[in-house]
């Protein structure tokens, strides 16, 4: 099975203390030393996620991890008594906010089944796409995102705020890691609902 270590400038990002050894070129990172005691989610263990688990734990660096020794897994995460990480996958601003728009897309029909005629969270996706392409300005993905952030408030239903938020929010916001950890738990969260 596949896992994945999400951190921060090579610091954990979601708790913990760590610094964790970094993969040099083909070469993994070293083994982080055995954690001591009981392995309890959210309190002790090296936290990974497996594909279907990361859309919750996206942030600035996703790398391919490797576990050893015992393991919990839960619905939301996998915790293991030690993790090496195997290489850095390629996650920047630019495929961060494309993915965004991606889960932005997702949850838009939601969205437009309640207000057919608003094009606005729409707009701002396609803004967002151009932005990531270096093919529109800062001053338009604001402006897009405030007009989607207008159409979001005047959304009357719940998921379709939720959605137009997803679309607007998310696909043009300024922070593109959060802007695709929102999106994507907007869109899975509308998705179930």
């Amino acid at each position: 099975m596949e896992y994945y270590k999400v951190l921060d400038g090579g610091k954990a990002c979601h708790g913990g203390n760590a610094t964790y050894y970094l993969p040099h070129g083909n070469r993994p990172g070293k083994w982080m030393p055995p954690v001591v005691g009981e392995i309890a989610p959210c309190a002790i263990g090296y936290h990974v996620w497996t594909i279907g688990q990361l859309l919750g734990g996206l942030g600035p660096e996703v790398y391919e991890a490797e576990i050893r020794g015992d393991v919990v897994k839960q619905e939301d995460k996998t915790v293991a008594r030690q993790i090496r990480l195997i290489r850095k996958l390629n996650w920047d601003e630019r495929i961060a906010r494309l993915f965004a728009c991606d889960c932005a897309e997702h949850v838009l029909p939601i969205f437009e089944k309640e207000y057919p005629n608003d094009k606005r969270p729409c707009q701002a996706i396609e803004v967002a796409r151009r932005f990531a392409g270096g093919e529109a300005t800062a001053d338009e993905l604001a402006a897009a995102w405030t007009a989607a952030w207008t159409a979001a408030g005047a959304a009357a239903g719940a998921a379709a705020w939720a959605a137009a938020w997803a679309a607007a929010g998310a696909a043009a916001g300024d922070a593109a890691g959060d802007a695709a950890w929102a999106a994507a738990g907007a869109a899975a969260g509308d998705a179930a609902w």
